[in-house]
């Protein structure tokens, strides 16, 4: 199964590359299959962001995902 992560959109560069934030790791990723600004939340697979997020469901879905890491490493 793959999973997409959700990330906060830092800086877009020249050339469809965006500076994104995960959390507590930011990447470059490439954004040409969303039209997003800096500061919406994306969806990122494989180094594609694939989908815009709200904000609120951006930082939930980031939330659930910090909680089954948690739950994974007790």
């Amino acid at each position: 199964m793959c999973i997409a992560m959700p990330a906060e959109v830092l800086e877009i560069k020249e050339g469809n590359i965006g500076v994104v934030d995960f959390g507590d790791l930011q990447q470059e990723v490439r954004l040409d299959l969303v039209d997003v600004k800096v500061g919406e939340f994306v969806l990122v697979h494989v180094g594609f962001a694939i989908q815009r997020l709200s904000r609120e469901e951006g930082l939930e879905t980031r939330e659930i995902f910090r909680q089954v890491y948690a739950a994974m490493e007790e």
